[in-house]
């Protein structure tokens, strides 16, 4: 018997550690672990995303019960659950699973490859998650992209030369573990300390239609579907990349550039673990950032004075979405006109984000703040009002999250606009020259 160790990869077909357990000729037998240390870091007990692995997990284990098998779910420690198992179950030969790239992640499997290596057991890993991985995408002197345009160049031409593959497998012809199909029933979520969450979550299955309009439609957040909502799909795996890769290609250039920027955060976390809490830039941590408790609060709940960062932040703390322009925005605005440090904003959408995705998120922050992987200088600084007129022209989506927008009860923007411009500028150039 050999074990899949599903992780960010929700889905028994096209999936790479799968094909891989398929391949080792002995029986499959899938787990999934509750890491505890990544759940106890969650600050609300209903987690839309903790309820969506749930679900998910259930849907995977009624299929692999069609097939005589069951899934086996763990809550804890993943070192001291892979212990356990390696005891109990002496017929285990290996373990198999797909490559993550966030830190804690990378630390975790290298100690559990080495605990089933010192046991005389086989550990395959797999790539998955994403389409180019590691060195596969870098610079002609070995050294990893910082600026995206030149990495989706290289990207590209890659993907042609390589003559990829876009095929995984299916669950046909896996030989499946039937023997313990009742061994590890689910732990539930008040278990781990969870209540079920009600809030809704977008479809799996790709719209083509958005795929071909999306260059016409992703920066306008009043069309209903003017992106894909598929966010929370490709950070767990229900879908595959490389299928949604194969239509892009088929149907728009656009979006396809939005797949590469999804690898193109995954390696620049990769290569710089330390960007989670340290500016990619070192200089910009050199920025005296401000806090003001009041502002900050009022960003967060969506109570400026400026519409659209307004509706973004009312749209995210109902629904965890929301849409990329208005992410731009409001990072802008916190991180320039509100001088509050990125990693603010960072914590709060990744406590809110149905689709949170560390690398991307804390890529998305740093290109806001200018800390990051960005060509652009800091003193690019998003005009809230103008990205309002220019975006959101009918005024529909502000209007939808913010109906008192023209009644008394609207507040007074929180800070003037060129003031507010002013001071970024003056700041980051001070910060900028301690260097």
């Amino acid at each position: 018997m050999v074990l899949h160790w599903f992780r960010r990869d929700l889905r028994l077909k096209d999936n790479s550690a799968l094909k891989l357990a398929q391949s080792s000729g002995s029986d499959v037998q899938c787990i999934f672990i509750f890491d505890k240390n990544i759940l106890d870091r969650l600050e609300d007990e209903i987690d839309a995303r903790v309820t969506f692995i749930y679900n998910e997990l259930k849907k995977i284990d009624a299929e692999l019960r069609n097939n005589g098998s069951s899934l086996w779910v763990f809550y804890g420690d993943p070192i001291s659950i892979n212990k356990a198992l390696l005891k109990n179950h002496s017929d285990i030969d290996g373990l198999y699973l797909n490559r993550d790239y966030e830190p804690y992640s990378i630390k975790r499997d290298k100690e559990i490859a080495q605990l089933y290596i010192d046991c005389g057991k086989s550990f395959f890993d797999a790539k998955d998650h994403v389409i180019f991985e590691g060195n596969e995408i870098v610079k002609n002197d070995g050294t990893p992209y910082s600026v995206y345009s030149p990495y989706a160049r290289k990207w590209l031409d890659q993907l042609r030369e390589s003559n990829y593959s876009f095929k995984n497998g299916s669950i046909e012809n896996i030989s499946w573990h039937t023997l313990g199909i009742n061994n590890y029933p689910f732990p539930s979520l008040k278990t781990m300390g969870f209540n079920e969450s009600d809030l809704p979550v977008p479809s799996r299955l790709p719209d083509v239609g958005v795929i071909k309009n999306y260059e016409k439609s992703r920066n306008f957040p009043a069309i209903k579907n003017g992106t894909s909502h598929l966010g929370i799909h490709l950070r767990f795996g229900t879908i595959s990349i490389r299928s949604l890769l194969k239509l892009a290609l088929d149907n728009n250039k656009v979006f396809v550039s939005e797949l590469i920027w999804r690898d193109f955060y995954q390696m620049v976390l990769f290569h710089n673990p330390h960007s989670i809490d340290k500016a990619i830039k070192p200089a910009y941590d050199k920025i005296n950032w401000v806090f003001d408790k009041e502002q900050f609060e009022a960003w967060c709940n969506g109570n400026t004075g400026y519409p659209m960062v307004d509706a973004g932040m009312r749209e995210l703390n109902n629904t965890g979405f929301m849409h990329n322009r208005v992410r731009m925005v409001v990072a802008s605005f916190l991180t320039k006109h509100l001088l509050h440090d990125w990693r603010l904003g960072e914590a709060y959408f990744a406590r809110k984000l149905l689709d949170f995705d560390l690398a991307s998120n804390v890529g998305g922050w740093q290109w806001a703040s200018g800390s990051g992987c960005d060509a652009a200088p800091y003193f690019r600084i998003f005009n809230p009002t103008s990205q309002f007129e220019k975006f959101d022209k009918g005024k529909a989506y502000v209007e939808k999250w913010v109906p008192e927008l023209y009644s008394p009860n609207y507040p007074k923007p929180i800070v003037d606009h060129k003031w507010a411009r002013e001071r970024a500028l003056r700041v980051y150039k001070e910060g900028l020259s301690k260097i």
